[in-house]
């Protein structure tokens, strides 16, 4: 049975009078949203971040500390419901101007950035014919408030990644960068599982701390920078930074076991160079990226992190 069949049996039998209450206390009705659609939509979330043999209890607790309010409004608009839109707007237009105004010091620069991102919410992507909203990636495990100031933040550094392929190649050898070799040695073999492993702890993470991964390893912003870009003092970025690392760091670990390695091959499995994984750790990290070299800094390596 797949996780997602496994949650939806237990939201629609066990745990169906919890999906109801959650259905009419938060208004799903006025936002288009059925019951039946939110149980899929809890059942999907649940299937992200709990155990496939998670029971009635951790579910239970699991969907009742969810921003469900937050949660609903974003769905039905990621839906395009109007009444979802209006209260979006009203609630949280003057919230995004004023974050990007943070990120940007300027409120020229912010009304650009904040105006960028609309055509993203409404459905900019679009799949199988299908348009797709970004706020159906919002999952109500954090507030939507600070997931949007996420959006913005991404966006303001995609923005700052382009920007910085103008860079002449004079300037590129005055920092240091050098030219690919015309005839590279032979890639090291990795073991399989190493990818494997470190592609599920990086799916694991939240938004928020994927997209503090990118900032410091991928564009290589300093703590001061992302703590700016994300409205909180750099001390906090530093903590939070070791903390994500570390947590990273034991997954892999941890995933590495489950396939049958010992500790000892699981530590020197870790023991590679970045640059010889085949996981996709850019796109892991950040949705919409450019082609900026990864950095050289191993991040599953790290352990302690830096100041």
């Amino acid at each position: 049975m797949s996780n997602t069949r496994h949650f939806e049996e237990l939201l629609q039998g066990k745990l169906a009078k919890l999906v109801a209450d959650i259905h009419v206390q938060n208004e799903c009705d006025a936002y288009g949203i059925t019951q039946s659609q939110l149980t899929e939509i809890l059942s999907l979330i649940a299937e992200k971040y709990l155990p496939i043999d998670a029971d009635e209890e951790s579910t239970q607790k699991f969907c009742l500390g969810l921003r469900m309010e937050e949660l609903v409004l974003a769905r039905g608009c990621a839906a395009g419901n109007e009444r979802a839109w209006e209260v979006f707007f009203v609630r949280y237009r003057e919230k995004l101007h004023d974050a990007a105004r943070g990120i940007t010091k300027d409120d020229s620069r912010a009304r650009e950035l904040a105006g960028s991102i609309y055509a993203e919410l409404y459905a900019a992507k679009s799949r199988d014919s299908e348009r797709i909203s970004k706020l159906s990636y919002f999952d109500g495990r954090g507030s939507l408030e600070g997931w949007l100031r996420i959006v913005l933040a991404q966006r303001h550094v995609n923005n700052y990644r382009v920007d910085r392929h103008h860079v002449s190649l004079e300037e590129e050898n005055e920092e240091g960068k050098q030219f690919a070799s015309a005839e590279p040695d032979p890639t090291p073999a990795v073991d399989p599982s190493l990818n494997v492993a470190i592609d599920e702890a990086l799916a694991g993470l939240s938004a928020e701390d994927r997209c503090i991964l990118a900032y410091y390893f991928l564009d290589d912003l300093t703590l001061a920078k992302i703590a700016s870009i994300l409205g909180v003092h750099e001390s906090t970025i530093s903590r939070r930074l070791e903390k994500i690392v570390k947590s990273l760091r034991k997954n892999v670990l941890a995933g590495l076991a489950q396939r049958g390695l010992s500790r000892r091959q699981a530590e020197e499995a870790l023991a590679v160079d970045v640059r010889d994984l085949t996981v996709d750790i850019r796109r892991r990290l950040t949705q919409d990226s450019s082609e900026t070299p990864f950095s050289k800094k191993d991040v599953i390596g790290a352990g302690e992190g830096r100041d």
